[in-house]
Formats: C-alpha cells, structure tokens, sequence
C-alpha cells in the first residue's frame, strides 16, 4: 500500500520493467499528497530547521532499513503472498497477522480521509465555500467522490494508465517547478535559514521533543515502501531490484529534503506553521507569487482525485485478500457479477463515511487523520521488521543464493528495523498510542467471528491473550481520556 501515493498503478507489460522504470515507478508509489504539507506540518511541531534535518537523518536510515526488510522477505520468502500481513503471520501467529491487516486495512482508510481534507483545503484557495477543508461542504463533496469511486471500482474498473498519467505529472511538475523556481529566482535567504536553524516556532521546547514531534511526518511521507518492493520485484533481472530500491529511495528522499530545506530559506518557521494546507502554495506564493500557488494547489487537486480512486481500490482489495485467505470473515470475500469485492467497498466506504462525520463535529484535521494513518501501519511495520530479524538469527542458510550480502549486515538491518518502528511507536505519544488501541479493539470481534466461521481455535496462546488483554486495556483508558476531556478528538 501507499498511503501517501497514489497505488493504482498500471501493471508492466509482460516481460518485465527495465531499471529506469523500475525507479521512476517505485518513486511514484511513494511520492504523494504529503510532500506538499511537509514544511508546514514540521514547522506546526515546534521543530527548530535542526531538529527537522536531524529526524530526517534518522529516518532516512530507519526507512532504508525497512525498505530493506521488505526486500529481502520478498526474495528469500516469495512463497508469503498474504501482503504485509503474512510476514507477522507466519513470524508471531495468525492473531498477531490478523492484527497486522487489519492495522494495514484501517490505514489505508484514513489515508482517504486525511486525502478528502487536503483535497478540499486546496479547493479552498479557489473556492472559499470549502472553508480550509473540514467544513460541511468538504464533507459533502467527500462523500459525493468517495461513492462515485465506489460505483466506478464496482463496476470493475481498478486501474486506469490515464488516471495514473495524470496523478504523476500533477504530482511532480509542481514539485520540480517550486524547486527549481526557488533555486534559480534566488528566493532561497541563507539569513532566515540559518536563524531556523537555531530556532524553531516554539522557543524553549526541548530538542529531542522537537524531534520526536517530527518523525510520525517523515514516516507518514515514506508509507508506502512496501508496495514499492513488489513492484520492483517485476524486474527483467532480478539483480537490478536492489538498484532500483536504493536508487529510488535516494531519489524520494532527496525530494522531500529539498523541499523541507528550500522552504525553511523562504519564510520563518514562526509563518510557515500557520499556512494552511497545501503549505508549500503558501511558501511558492511567498516565493513567487499568486501563480505559485495556483500551481501547487491546482497540482494537489489533480494528484489527490486520482489518489483517492487507487485508495479506493486498495482499502476494499485489501481486506477482501485478507478474507480469501482465512484472515477476515467470510463476507468480505463476496463478490458481484463484475468481480469486484463489494461487501469491503460498501463497509470500507462506510467507516470512511464515519470518521467523515467525527472530522465535521470535532477539531480533527488532515495532521490528525494522517497521524492516525501512519500510527496505525507502524504495527504492520513494526511485525514485518521483527519477523526478518528473526530470520537473519533462526533461518541464515535461507538467505543464500536468494540474496547478497553478509548475514551480519542483514541483521543488522532487520534489529535496527525494529528500533526504528518502536521508536516511531514512542514518538506518536501515548495519547496516540491508546487512540490507535481504540481502533485496534473492534478488530478482535472480526478474529473471533471469522474463527467462528471456519470452526477453528482461537486465542489459545499465552501471547494471543496478552495482547487482546493490551488492546482492551488501552482501549478502555482512550475511552476514559475522551470522556473527562484530556483528548479531544
């Protein structure tokens, strides 16, 4: 999955993808909605320009290894064809890859939702009706796309290349053109970057806080990678798979240091954390005037009605994979005479309808929802890193003639995969950590009942009823901090 991109890419014509399209294919999977918010959501946290390079440097090396990972599992485990939610299945047991889908197929939900409110907020510079995103008209309109998506999907139509044409030059002109605009029109102040460097827009605020308040953007930005890996598994050879990996994420990263490093030299962080979203029109029209921002905002728009068509696709095969496969119950497997899952697409679109909903009668925003997102796939990441560090440690021996590279070298890649994914874990706080709980709890219901259906054992582990006992506590205490008021949703 993308949750930051848009998935519903063509499939290569057979015969396989050369490493040019390899690269340029894995960088439009990840490259999405995200890196047009990028400055103002680090500004927002309170980050100095230091702390923000300094939770890029980190997760540029958590991310690689996560990319990494999923490489590897997928040449010396080829035979896991679960998605993402095989890795903790076949790693930790069924109940642990049960949650792991469904933490992948909430995600990608509230990728939707987070995508409706950026969407709209562009909307707003040129129609003020849509008052920043959120507002009853916003939702409106959400709900008129998000249905028309699922008609379209349920009469069979999953991928389209035009769309997909569309989505990518929308997507990366605006992009290389604030880029390059800002470098060569010289609207780059060393003098203001320098001064965000020191400082950032909440003086006083401790540093690692300033880092940790940074890092659930820059996963946010990279979700995603996953999907990237098995794209870049339909290569002509398989030895420029890891080329492409690297390459393209080398290049993803680049991107997104360009645009959070030039926009830091544009307008201080005191200004950049009060745009509203799309932040980077803001920092272009500074820049360059009003043309800068109808470029930005005109480009989100293109990118987000597209990408919202390929979540729409994603959110609903996803759980309907999981049901084909004995992981959900047995009617998200259901079919119409088109083929297309329709139970998953009315009950996705329907818990879409939902959080809708709690967006118009709450302070929620697009930050809220996309945090949620990213903390909900952290789970996912999190089981798939732990699975392969397992595998460097138990199965060494099937790491050879799949794959290069000493087996130390994996292992360590693999423990400080898991690091990483725990550290991001820490930095979403512990109120976000018992939100995600919230979401999580529903799903033992579904475990049950699809046991139930299949006539199979359940929770029967020591491990199993720690974690259902884990869930249900913290649900229970999100719950209790909504109510008194301590989290306000």
């Amino acid at each position: 999955m993308s949750a930051d991109s848009s998935p519903a890419i063509a499939k290569p014509h057979q015969g396989g993808m050369g490493i040019f399209r390899l690269v340029t294919t894995v960088i439009t999977l990840i490259v999405g909605g995200g890196v047009f918010t990028l400055a103002g959501d680090q500004a927002a946290g309170g980050a100095s320009g230091a702390a923000i390079l300094t939770a890029w440097g980190i997760s540029g090396v958590g991310v690689l290894c996560l990319v990494l990972t999923f490489f590897a599992l997928s040449r010396i485990k080829p035979e896991l064809k679960g998605g993402i939610y095989s890795y903790a299945n076949a790693g930790f047991g069924d109940f642990l890859g049960f949650n792991s889908a469904w933490g992948y197929w909430i995600s990608a939900l509230l990728c939707t939702v987070s995508f409706s409110a950026l969407l709209f907020g562009a909307l707003t510079y040129f129609f003020p009706v849509f008052g920043g995103g959120t507002n009853l008209p916003s939702v409106i309109g959400a709900s008129c796309l998000i249905w028309f998506y699922v008609f379209l999907v349920s009469r069979g139509i999953k991928e389209a290349t035009g769309v997909n044409a569309v989505i990518t030059i929308s997507k990366f002109v605006p992009i290389f053109v604030a880029i390059t605009a800002i470098i060569f029109l010289q609207k780059f102040d060393p003098a203001i970057f320098m001064a965000n460097l020191a400082q950032g827009a909440e003086p006083g605020l401790p540093f690692f806080d300033q880092v940790s308040n940074t890092m659930m953007i820059t996963i946010w930005v990279f979700v995603g990678i996953e999907g990237a890996v098995a794209i870049s598994g339909r290569a002509k050879k398989d030895k420029d798979v890891g080329k492409a990996t690297i390459i393209a994420f080398v290049c993803v990263l680049s991107i997104y240091l360009m645009v959070s490093t030039l926009s830091m030299g544009v307008m201080p962080l005191s200004e950049l954390a009060n745009l509203p979203n799309p932040a980077l029109a803001g920092v272009m029209e500074h820049a360059v005037g009003q043309w800068g921002a109808i470029l930005i905002n005109g480009g989100v728009v293109l990118s987000l009605v597209g990408a919202m068509l390929g979540y729409t696709v994603l959110s609903s095969e996803s759980p309907y994979e999981a049901a084909e496969q004995g992981v959900f119950i047995k009617a998200f497997a259901k079919t119409n005479k088109k083929g297309a899952p329709i139970v998953t697409l009315v009950v996705t679109n329907i818990v879409i309808e939902a959080f809708l909903i709690i967006m118009l009668f709450s302070d929620s925003t697009y930050q809220f929802f996309y945090t949620l997102s990213a903390g909900m796939i952290l789970l996912p990441y999190l089981l798939s890193a732990a699975y392969f560090a397992k595998l460097t440690f138990t199965e060494p021996g099937a790491f050879k003639g799949k794959i290069g590279g000493n087996i130390v070298l994996w292992r360590i890649f693999g423990i400080f995969g898991v690091v990483y994914s725990f550290f991001l874990a820490w930095a979403s706080g512990a109120v976000g950590l018992t939100i995600m709980s919230l979401l999580y709890a529903p799903g033992i219901l579904m475990y049950v009942k699809g046991k139930k259906e299949r006539g199979e054992p359940y929770l029967q582990s020591t491990l199993d009823k720690v974690v259902v006992a884990v869930i249900l506590a913290a649900a229970v205490a999100s719950i209790v901090l909504i109510a008194t008021g301590v989290v306000v949703i």
